[in-house]
């Protein structure tokens, strides 16, 4: 057995409820060389709840006494080599490890009280509602010489660790700086703060040669922002992070170029492994939960699903990397699928998977096409679009006018310019009915925005509309260019004007050094009616039209922080750089401006 160690990355701040919180660590064993993982030996996680200077508390949070019988708030967790050597532990929630080996008659209300495997305590020990905490998390390598094909128990496991007390007291010799996490859990559900902020950013393009330390200077200051210790500090702390795509880019220069593309799972894992031991990045990860979801160049430039048919293995080994170093930290809502919700604050976000389920069908038409799945035709299996649609439903029907974040990773607004919706490109008249199936299909045919995706885009819009449901913001990246779209319906719905509040807010990039070769504002179109930009969306055969303005455009590298203010019913949107300056920004009125006022409606 070897002694113990920081991990080889993480922790990562994960999921977070009021009462638990996922953290997240890779291990590494002596005989590992790179992806090739020794398979006669085993690691294992550790996790200690420790006061302000890293000394182990015990199950009450006092400080740990010496003997026997003392009594550490610490579990023992594995890590997976089929996982590569990564692993969470649901602190808060999950058991120790190897309880199932023990007699579990007793009431669940009396197990954090007995005694555990090698000293854990028996039962999961709730955190506190909206209360600070700090972990430090280790790892401790052990010899196997189970047979691959044959599953050592969580109990035959626990059996050969040591005495978690002795092992927790080691904690305090490790450097804090790789292996401690601090985070405070969210409000309970019935005391929910009237505010929320949360920092929102996409696509850290790696950097090349010297440049690889640009890729990392941003978090600087989102870590700042998170801890509290900058400017901002007199505004409400951010309770967490969203990064919306493009966390790695698998394919550095194009995937039509055979060089530094990721092809192995070795590649991959060395593509997380610059990104998540970045000093910066590693330092944001720990200090509060960042929630996470693919786009293309988690697995090549512009993927969609009609590549399996020849690039299958390319996909199964960027996702199964992907499933340890991203998925594996987030809330999990649907089994195995990307896709997933979660809460904060009393505010739902529900993250959809705009990569991975998008197929464009048939050639030359878009009617076909579809960014979230095939519609449903089996009511026993929900499409991604069903579920996103039945979640705001819910939303509306329980919570009424409360804020809904539907994160996006593909921009839901403002459309790229080449792709409008334009009569006029078509050689008609101006004011002639746009056609989904046939303007600019040339553009719109195998667009990678939402415009290529007519289909799902107005079974979406349609679905907000009928149902009534208020205060819809999508939260998306990619584009290489902070904006926000501010919806509006032109037209009668049942015989009555649609005043519903509908906006899309996007942050990218963290990190992209070609300005030139995308992300100019004059790429997309600002106002959905003026000439030239016509880009108005038909909706129940035309008796409706989606129309928006786009305002608030930044090119240059920039994360975006948004605060939630119900007592003025506004989500106030600011755009920072890369040094953590606040960058002005046009408003809807085309004047420079600190920050981004959107109105809502009162809820």
């Amino acid at each position: 057995m070897s002694g113990l160690r920081e991990p080889d990355l993480g922790p990562i701040v994960g999921h977070m409820t009021s009462t638990c919180c996922r953290i997240w660590i890779r291990g590494i064993a002596p005989e590992d060389h790179g992806a090739d993982l020794a398979a006669a030996m085993r690691t294992v996680g550790l996790v200690v709840l420790v006061d302000a200077v890293g000394r182990p508390l015990d199950i009450d949070q006092q400080p740990l006494a010496g003997g026997p019988d003392a009594r550490p708030f610490a579990y023992y967790f594995r890590l997976r080599r089929e996982f590569d050597r990564t692993g969470t532990f649901m602190f808060g929630e999950e058991t120790a490890l190897g309880l199932e080996g023990l007699d579990n008659a007793e009431p669940i209300a009396g197990a954090a009280l007995r005694v555990g495997p090698v000293g854990q305590p028996a039962g999961p020990l709730p955190l506190t509602p909206d209360t600070s905490y700090r972990v430090r998390v280790a790892t401790l390598t052990l010899d196997d010489t189970t047979p691959d094909l044959e599953r050592m128990s969580d109990a035959q496991l626990a059996q050969r660790l040591p005495n978690i007390a002795v092992m927790a007291r080691l904690v305090t010799e490790l450097d804090p700086e790789r292996c401690e996490a601090c985070f405070s859990t969210f409000a309970a559900p019935d005391d929910e703060p009237s505010s929320l902020a949360f920092l929102l950013g996409s696509c850290r393009y790696p950097g090349v040669l010297w440049k690889t330390k640009e890729a990392d200077r941003i978090f600087a200051p989102m870590a700042r922002q998170l801890i509290g210790s900058d400017a901002t500090a007199a505004l409400p702390r951010p309770r967490f992070t969203l990064l919306v795509g493009d966390q790695i880019y698998a394919d550095k220069y194009s995937r039509f170029v055979p060089v530094d593309r990721a092809e192995t799972f070795s590649d991959f894992q060395s593509r997380y492994h610059e990104a998540f031991d970045a000093p910066n990045l590693r330092r944001m990860l720990r200090h509060a939960p960042t929630y996470m979801i693919l786009d293309d160049h988690e697995i090549e430039d512009n993927w969609h699903r009609d590549r399996l048919a020849t690039k299958r293995g390319l996909f199964t080994t960027a996702i199964s990397a992907y499933m340890s170093y991203q998925w594996s930290h987030g809330p999990r809502t649907f089994g195995r699928h990307l896709y997933y919700h979660f809460t904060s604050g009393g505010y739902p976000f529900f993250v959809c998977d705009t990569r991975t389920q998008r197929t464009y069908q048939r050639a030359g038409t878009v009617l076909d096409n579809h960014l979230l799945g095939r519609p449903s035709i089996d009511p026993l299996f929900d499409s991604q679009l069903e579920i996103v649609k039945r979640w705001l439903s819910r939303q509306q029907a329980e919570h009424g006018a409360v804020p809904k974040f539907v994160v996006s990773p593909t921009v839901f607004a403002p459309s790229p310019i080449d792709e409008r919706l334009d009569p006029a490109l078509d050689g008609r008249g101006a004011l002639a009915p746009p056609d989904l199936a046939r303007t600019n299909l040339a553009h719109r045919a195998d667009s990678d925005s939402w415009s290529g995706f007519p289909a799902t885009r107005k079974a979406l819009l349609e679905h907000i509309v009928a149902g009534g449901i208020d205060n819809v913001i999508f939260l998306s990246g990619d584009v290489h260019c902070a904006n926000i779209a501010q919806m509006r319906f032109d037209g009668l719905h049942r015989g009555e004007r649609v005043a519903l509040h509908l906006y899309d807010v996007t942050s990218s990039a963290l990190y992209w050094p070609f300005p030139w070769a995308d992300g100019d504002p004059n790429n997309f179109v600002h106002d959905s009616e003026l000439p030239g930009q016509v880009d108005g969306f038909p909706l129940f055969d035309g008796r409706l039209t989606m129309h928006y303005r786009a305002y608030g455009f930044y090119q240059a590298e920039n994360f975006c922080r948004l605060d939630v203010d119900r007592a003025r019913a506004r989500l106030r949107v600011r755009v920072f750089d890369r040094n953590g300056r606040l960058a002005r920004v046009g408003d809807e009125a085309g004047r420079l401006s600190d920050y981004n006022s959107l109105k809502l409606s009162p809820w």
